[in-house]
């Protein structure tokens, strides 16, 4: 009975950390939806999920700090809930800040949109697979690592595309702030990479 619920808690913390990659995966796809039709509804969704996240992440910290056996090392489960939850931080704050600053989208921004939710399916299915196989869990980390490569090579294209000449004013103002926007587009690939060292940290702990 003990060992029985020793492994109750032990999955615990997987389960939260799955509901928070989960999160993650549909703030991206309402982020991705948005960059294609930029309805503020669809924003407000990412908001509300954000905050369900949030909470998640207040209930895994809690259940972190109560308990003395964890299946991998806590600082691991800290490190990767909180790059998890960066992620949709980022989302969330990009639509504010768009709404904020009058930005609508365009196609660099909807790349990077869909770069970032394939990288958030990519670290659900590692955290999904990280007990029972965990080198398959280290593939998705991988492959999360290969698409921040790619969004940093469209943020990149996106920079260099914004310095092309501005004819006025106007068009500096507007720089500034599509600059801002791709800047935490490229945060959010960040803490996607960072969730995915993680992952890998946990893989090479196991073996």
């Amino acid at each position: 009975m003990r060992f029985f619920r020793r492994r109750q808690k032990e999955n615990r913390f997987l389960e939260l950390l799955l509901q928070q990659a989960d999160f993650a995966v549909q703030g991206m796809e309402m982020l991705r939806k948005f960059m294609r039709n930029p309805d503020p509804e669809i924003a407000d969704q990412v908001s509300k999920i954000e905050k369900e996240a949030d909470e998640v992440r207040r209930i895994l910290i809690d259940e972190l700090n109560r308990t003395f056996i964890t299946p991998f090392d806590r600082e691991d489960i800290f490190a990767l809930s909180l790059m998890v939850d960066d992620v949709l931080d980022y989302a969330a704050t990009t639509l504010e800040e768009m709404a904020i600053l009058d930005v609508r989208p365009n196609p660099f921004l909807e790349r990077m949109a869909s770069l970032l939710y394939d990288a958030a399916v990519e670290i659900q299915r590692g955290i999904q697979r990280l007990q029972d196989h965990p080198n398959v869990a280290n593939d998705h980390a991988v492959r999360a690592k290969a698409l921040e490569n790619r969004i940093e090579t469209v943020y990149r294209e996106a920079l260099a595309d914004l310095f092309r000449a501005p004819q006025s004013l106007e068009d500096v103002v507007e720089m500034l702030k599509l600059r801002e926007i791709y800047r935490h587009l490229s945060n959010a690939a960040d803490r996607g990479d960072q969730a995915a060292n993680v992952i890998g940290d946990i893989v090479v702990k196991m073996m």
